[in-house]
């Protein structure tokens, strides 16, 4: 099992020329969480991730990784993007063995995990097939065992399950429960679907409208498997619809 990461934020700001679109935000995610990340339309959840990760330079403040600050080239961190980001020309083992190669796993270890994650999330009827051959829920599985396969002390997905149908979401939805359970890895998952982030989240980070900063932070106690027509899944959406309301 991979550690989770600690993640601080402390008075995070990122602007843009004269457009300040992170402002002074603070907050904690705890190492093993899984955290939900909401917030109005076009208010900037993409470019706080891409802030945690360094893609970019943060105007002031700080961001922390295990109360060092974020570096990329000491701390195990992955990201998942919306788009497709399968390599065309490996298949789909390869694909999966590639941050393991950039690591320079041992040869055996690799074969263990490769074969490990494959299995997990489906694939290994496919291990030969390559990108053009996949539907769109089938490389989105490529892409998130190759993130969990390297072990990540953090995993950032930024809505990853966007363009997928509700049935191949919830199924994917499913598959990074599995995988986070097992693992330890602290994950950290942006959404506008907040249908998603209460079925998927343990806890739920809010965020205000443009100058972004942390409106609220929600722990979501419901059990697993989460019932979405249950009451009680049905209030706490709500909730969470009701704080994201900025009209």
């Amino acid at each position: 099992m991979s550690r989770g990461a600690n993640i601080k934020a402390v008075n995070l700001t990122k602007k843009f020329g004269d457009l300040l679109v992170l402002d002074n935000m603070n907050f904690e995610v705890e190492a093993g969480e899984l955290l939900c990340v909401v917030g109005p339309t076009g208010c900037g959840k993409t470019t706080f991730l891409n802030s945690l990760t360094n893609l970019y330079q943060i105007t002031s403040g700080q961001i922390l990784i295990d109360d060092e600050p974020v570096d990329l080239k000491k701390h195990n961190v992955s990201y998942i993007f919306q788009e497709n980001s399968t390599m065309p020309w490996l298949t789909v083992e390869e694909n999966i063995r590639f941050g393991l190669d950039i690591k320079k796993v041992a040869e055996k270890e690799k074969k263990e995990r490769v074969e490990e994650f494959m299995e997990i999330v489906g694939l290994t009827p496919y291990r030969k097939f390559f990108p053009r051959q996949l539907s769109a829920s089938m490389l989105q599985r490529v892409s998130i065992a190759r993130a969990f396969a390297t072990k990540p002390n953090l995993l950032l997905m930024d809505e990853p399950y966007a363009q997928l149908d509700i049935e191949l979401r919830y199924k994917l939805e499913d598959e990074l429960i599995k995988l986070w359970e097992a693992t330890g890895t602290t994950v950290m998952f942006i959404t506008h679907n907040i249908e998603e982030a209460v079925y998927l989240g343990r806890k739920i980070l809010i965020l205000t409208n443009k100058p972004t900063t942390v409106k609220t932070f929600l722990d979501n106690p419901l059990p697993r498997p989460r019932d979405i027509a249950s009451e009680e899944f049905v209030k706490l959406r709500n909730q969470v619809t009701d704080l994201i309301k900025w009209w």
